[in-house]
């Protein structure tokens, strides 16, 4: 298999995805809190020009579940 950027950011974002379907799972287990809180980002950029206008909002919600996923993303990304 050849190995390229786009087979790394697909397997960074189900690496994510997996570690954040995980930390939802895991909510109700009152031990594992630590693991499942997540830390919440927000980036809204806006431009007007009169002509043209956009914005642009995005929200990123991280746990360590979240992290844990996309680190072993990239070690299965490596060993193929």
């Amino acid at each position: 298999m050849k190995k390229n950027g786009w087979i790394l950011m697909l397997f960074l974002v189900l690496g994510l995805l997996a570690g954040a379907l995980c930390a939802r799972w895991l909510e109700t287990v009152p031990g594992l809190s630590f693991l499942t809180q997540t830390i919440v980002s927000s980036w809204s950029p806006a431009v007007d020009l009169y002509v043209l206008s956009f914005d642009l909002k995005v929200h990123v919600n991280l746990s360590l579940l979240s992290i844990l996923g996309a680190i072993v993303a990239i070690w299965i990304y490596r060993k193929l």
